[in-house]
Order: structure tokens, then sequence, then C-alpha cells
């Protein structure tokens, strides 16, 4: 029996990660020091693991709320309302299983067979193939790149608008690029959006790892209550908390019953005691925060440094997030690259290829990592483009 072929279709075109295939190289090497995953080398503090494991040993085992507990909407809404500058409620606070489910559901709600959905490319590969998983297709609009950086040109993205356009993904600060949208950009597109009563899936994990002043601009600086915008977050990164998979929606109250009932169908919630360690996350996590963005400033700006004085290396400093997507002259198939890397520099690195199109020349370095690992892995890339 051929069971590949009685499958649907669109599981049958998932593609793999090109991300893991370069990592599924080089695990297990000796001395492999491994930039290639999206997440900082701590980790979870122990405030959060702590009321976590106090939950646990309390008995909070059983199902819960489907939407999360009450007590981290409301540290959500408080979290917001810290950092965003606005009151927010409850029920604009919907809890999910990763921010990948998040994405998912956000996927799930607005677009099906055949609609279509508009992406900034290069990005993450997960957006993309979940699209096409969940039927619909997914447009890339490439970012432009030029010696004055990454920029988002909005005209090309309404180009890209057509009647079976049912969503923009709009991931700032981005991964891989480190783009970070102005607001007026931000109102640019928000303004395309309206106009052909189109969904904005706002990706704004990114948002306090912003090296300016503060967090990084948002839709919520520039939009309206009734605007139809779907933001999808995570735990992961701000917590070092990648391996929990917890993350949440923010939108309109009056969807909430409908995200319920999308959870209800496709996980039934998160464990009660991994939302209590996200609640202390939330509610005292700042202060780890700021020690990440500076940690990760500073790592970041070592790197640039080192690559920067090879001369075979492009790139542009990132304004947010914590990747350098960078070029190495004379480089044009990045995963060859990143496999040679591996079997030739002992450093992991992500292709390019990963992310789509715009960024096939490139390789994303995450250097959300303690600096004396980042600096031995930049001298062997610099040792490495010597030799190619």
């Amino acid at each position: 029996m051929n069971f590949f072929e009685t499958l649907r279709p669109e599981a049958q075109a998932a593609p793999e990660s090109g991300i893991v295939a370069v990592m599924n190289r080089g695990r297990g090497r000796d001395g492999m020091i491994p930039l290639w995953a999206g997440e900082g080398d701590l980790p979870t503090p122990s405030f959060i693991t702590d009321a976590a494991a106090r939950a646990l040993a309390n008995g909070e085992t059983f199902y819960t709320w489907q939407k999360g507990i009450p007590e981290l909407r409301q540290a959500l809404a408080r979290y917001y309302g810290r950092h965003f500058g606005k009151s927010f409620a409850e029920p604009e606070f919907i809890v999910t299983a990763s921010g990948m489910h998040a994405i998912q559901l956000a996927i799930d709600a607005v677009a099906g067979k055949g609609d279509e959905v508009i992406y900034l490319s290069p990005a993450w590969p997960n957006f993309a193939a979940a699209a096409g998983v969940a039927g619909a297709v997914p447009v890339p609009v490439v970012l432009d790149q030029s010696g004055n950086g990454w920029s988002c040109d909005v005209e090309k993205i309404a180009s890209a608008i057509t009647p079976r356009t049912k969503a923009l993904f709009i991931n700032t600060p981005s991964n891989p690029t480190g783009w970070t949208a102005d607001k007026e950009t931000l109102q640019a597109i928000l303004d395309l959006a309206r106009a052909g009563n189109i969904w904005v899936i706002a990706d704004e994990i990114y948002s306090l790892f912003h090296y300016g002043h503060g967090r990084a601009p948002s839709f919520i600086d520039v939009m309206a209550e009734e605007d139809r915008i779907l933001f999808v977050n995570s735990f992961s990164k701000n917590w070092a908390m990648t391996g929990w998979r917890v993350g949440w929606i923010k939108t309109h109250p009056a969807l909430q019953q409908v995200f319920e009932n999308l959870i209800q169908y496709s996980t039934s919630g998160v464990a009660q005691f991994m939302q209590r360690g996200a609640v202390a996350a939330l509610d005292d996590g700042d202060g780890f925060i700021e020690s990440q963005v500076e940690r990760a400033r500073a790592a970041r700006d070592l790197v640039c440094d080192i690559l920067g004085a090879t001369g075979r290396a492009r790139f542009t400093v990132p304004q947010g997030a914590f990747y350098l997507f960078f070029a190495v002259d004379g480089i044009a198939d990045s995963r060859s690259a990143a496999f040679d890397i591996v079997d030739n520099a002992n450093v992991g690195l992500a292709p390019g290829t990963a992310f789509g199109p715009g960024g096939e020349a490139f390789l994303r370095l995450c250097f959300h990592r303690r600096l004396d690992q980042l600096e031995e892995a930049a001298h062997r890339l610099a040792k490495w483009m010597k030799g190619v």
C-alpha cells in the first residue's frame, strides 16, 4: 500500500525544515557551537520554574480553562498595559499551546482552501508552511535590501493583494533580518488592510528585543478598536521558555468564544501548572527581559565587529530580534555553505534558503548566547571565510 499518496496533498507538500536539516548534520559533534536555532543559551529562570513547580506539587494537573486561566489572562493585560501604555482587559487574551499554535489558530480563523495570505520575506518558514497545510496560498513580498538596510515597500504589498487575499502576516522586528517597521510603515500597512477588509496577523514576538529607545513600534500604536488585527505571541523568547510551548493571541473580545472553540478542537488548553509559571514570567520578569536585551546587544556588537572586519561579510546591523542575517562575498548557495561551515568550522548556522525568497544568499546566526562562545564562533567563521 502506498501510504503517502493517500494523504491530503497539503500534508504531502509540507516542506522539511531547512534549519533542521543543518541541525541534524551537526548534532552531537564535539566542540560544535550551535547558533542555528532561535533561542538563547540560558535555562528558564527559577522565579518562573518555582511557580510552576509549586502548582504541580499542589495538584494543578486537571483540565482547566481552555482559553487560559483568568490569572494568566489578567497578567497579560497588565503586561501590555506596562509596555504598550494602553488599558487592556482579560477577554482580549487567549492562551495557546505555543506561538506556533497561535499562528495556526489565526490562519484557521481567517483563511482556508484557495485563500491567499501575504507575508514579508525572508521570513521564519513556519508561517508560510502552516498556511499551506491549511489549504491557503502563501504569497511572499520580498523586503528590499540595500546599503541602507532592509526596508518594506508598502506598494509591493498593495500590488500583491488580490480578491482572494484574506490576511497580511507582518513579523516585526523580523526573524531573520532584524528589520523593524516604523510607525509610518505600520500605518500604511494597516490602511491597506482597512481598504481591502483584510486581516492583519501581527507577529510582534520580538517587540521588546529592540535596540533603539524602548520597545519596537507596534500595530497597537496605530490601530483602532475595531481594526481586524490578530496579535500572535509566545513566552519563548522574552523569558527563556522555548521548551514550555506556551503562547497567546490578543484579539477583539468579540472573538473570544471563537478562539476558545478552536482551542477545544486542537489542544483543549494548556496545562495549568505551566500557566502559573507564565504568570510569574509576566508579573516578575521585566528585569530579566531588560538584562537579556542588553546581553543580546553586546553580543550583536561583538559578532558584527569580528565578521565586519573580514571584509567578506555583508550585513545590516539588526535593529531588533537576535539574529545576524549576513551574506558572504562569492557565496550564492547558503544551504551548501551552511553544511560546509558545520563540517569545517564546527559552527551551526541556519541557511537563508530556509527563509524563502530574498534569503538565498544569506546565513542566519543567532547571537543570543554568552560572549566567549560567540567570540570563538565568529573567529571560526572569519577563518572559514578566508578559505572559500
